[in-house]
């Protein structure tokens, strides 16, 4: 059991995992600390919502902690790690959920060979629903991965992976839940040109989520076996589909994908070449 988890970054993130690792009752508030660069507004929201503790000096937030939590913006990576540089322990866990930032990047710009760990969970973390991607660095043993798994699985799945895989699984389960929430709109959209009550269409519309991903996961066949079973041949069903074929809907979220994976690849180049230079 971990006896303080320190956030050094108080954006959305943040605020998914605090609120899942408390809804899980994993940890109490007063054994969870939060600091920023210079959002003092954010960290009083954290303090007011989740009790939690925060405070401007970053050293006091990072003493004793554990787990410490990168969950700034990428583009403020470099002076974050230079300013807890001097705080950071041997022995502490450096888990960071940035996108395209390596593990080696940040080893390099500590200064010291404590175990980094990214992973990467989406904002379904909130209501403990995340599927998180976890990588260990070359200092992370499998104790230390043990450790960020049984934290993160508090909020959801968890599998760990190899860092380099980290920039697809970004696009595909860390940017996941938007995607969904994209079709979900244009299934609203639908339904009130259609006519239907609104809030009839939403109950229908997040019931028909929630039964497709459980009947996925129950059953453990594969989607397409899933959609050939309700597709009859002339009906209403094939119908639907063959317009997503006409549009060649599929393609379209298979490029996703592959874009928002290439853009964790484009975040993290200068990450990459940096760590490179300094070995």
């Amino acid at each position: 059991m971990f006896k303080k988890v320190s956030f050094v970054g108080a954006g959305s993130m943040a605020e998914a995992i605090i609120t899942g690792m408390l809804a899980k009752g994993f940890l109490k508030s007063n054994e969870i600390s939060v600091t920023n660069k210079e959002n003092k507004e954010r960290l009083e929201r954290l303090v007011n919502l989740y009790q939690v503790d925060s405070s401007s000096d970053r050293g006091k937030v990072i003493k004793g902690a554990d787990i410490v939590i990168l969950s700034m913006k990428p583009k403020d990576i470099k002076d974050a790690l230079h300013a807890i540089k001097g705080y950071i322990e041997p022995n502490q866990i450096v888990v960071s959920v940035l996108a395209g930032v390596s593990t080696d990047y940040i080893s390099v710009e500590l200064g010291l060979n404590a175990p980094v760990v990214r992973a990467m969970p989406n904002t379904s973390a909130t209501i403990g629903c995340s599927a998180t991607a976890i990588a260990g660095g070359k200092y992370a043993n499998n104790e230390h991965i043990e450790k960020v798994k049984e934290l993160f699985q508090t909020i959801g799945t968890t599998a760990v992976v190899d860092e380099a895989d980290l920039h697809a699984i970004t696009g595909l389960s860390g940017s996941g839940p938007a995607y969904i929430y994209y079709f979900a709109e244009a299934m609203e959209q639908a339904a009130k040109d259609a006519g239907i009550n609104e809030e009839v269409a939403k109950e229908l519309i997040i019931q028909t989520f929630v039964g497709a991903a459980q009947m996925l996961k129950t059953t453990k066949e594969e989607p397409a076996v899933l959609r050939k079973k309700i597709t009859s041949p002339g009906g209403t069903t094939q119908a639907g589909v063959e317009t997503l074929e006409k549009y060649k809907s599929q393609e379209a979220l298979i490029a996703c994908i592959k874009q928002a994976g290439a853009r964790s690849v484009e975040l993290g180049s200068a990450f990459q070449a940096r760590s490179s230079t300094l070995k």
